[in-house]
């Protein structure tokens, strides 16, 4: 291999291991969030409150938006997935509620 080839693989590598570390982070931490939401949604349902929070929703969805702007993220993208989120959430708040 020619040293610039060379050069390109180990970037490629270190790209991928934090690509993998990353990941790592992810889903660690949707597992976290989701332990929240879950308590959420029980609290919800203990007291006969609707699974959804559209006010709420609205909020995050710009709060988002902003913080994918500073972080140089498309914010449809991260509309998109919060948006998946809220969506999976306000599922499991409904399973509490039967």
């Amino acid at each position: 291999m020619t040293d610039s080839v060379t050069r390109a693989a180990e970037l490629l590598k270190d790209h991928r291991n934090s690509i993998d570390r990353l990941d790592a982070i992810l889903v660690y931490t949707l597992g976290e969030r989701f332990k929240h939401t879950q308590a959420v949604g029980k609290l919800k349902a203990e007291h006969a409150l609707p699974p959804s929070d559209p006010a709420r929703e609205a909020t995050q969805i710009a709060r988002l938006e902003d913080l994918a702007k500073r972080a140089d993220l498309d914010p449809e993208f991260a509309k998109k997935f919060l948006n998946f989120i809220i969506q999976e959430v306000i599922h499991h708040h409904t399973q509490h509620q039967t």
